[in-house]
């Protein structure tokens, strides 16, 4: 399975980006063949608007099931919902961290957007 995370750069030990559409890019974890690679956004980085529906897009175009993010709008929920894919939120920290927390059942299935959109 693949898992998504916001992040502010290329490397493993990189932060969480806590921001999911204007992130600068994503981490993708394969668990299956331990495999990753990083995903640029920084097309979205300065969107007027629509950056949470593209970067869902983006997300969803790399077969990730979850994505694993700071915080999400109502329309990037909207969009990564009706792409079948799980969010779960998390704080600072790295991505690795982020995995790890996933991994270890610490983070919990978003129900609903917790951001206003444009924030």
């Amino acid at each position: 399975m693949k898992i998504a995370i916001s992040c502010q750069g290329p490397n493993l030990s990189d932060s969480v980006d806590p921001r999911f559409g204007r992130a600068k890019g994503f981490a993708i974890l394969d668990t299956d063949n331990d495999a990753y690679e990083f995903v640029d956004n920084t097309q979205n980085l300065n969107a007027p608007q629509g950056a949470g529906i593209q970067s869902a897009q983006n997300v969803a175009a790399t077969g990730a099931k979850v994505i694993i993010t700071g915080h999400v709008g109502p329309k990037a929920f909207t969009a990564l919902e009706k792409g079948a894919i799980k969010i779960f939120l998390t704080g600072n920290g790295t991505v690795e961290d982020a995995f790890s927390d996933y991994k270890n059942g610490k983070l919990e299935e978003a129900s609903g957007a917790d951001k206003p959109g444009h924030w």
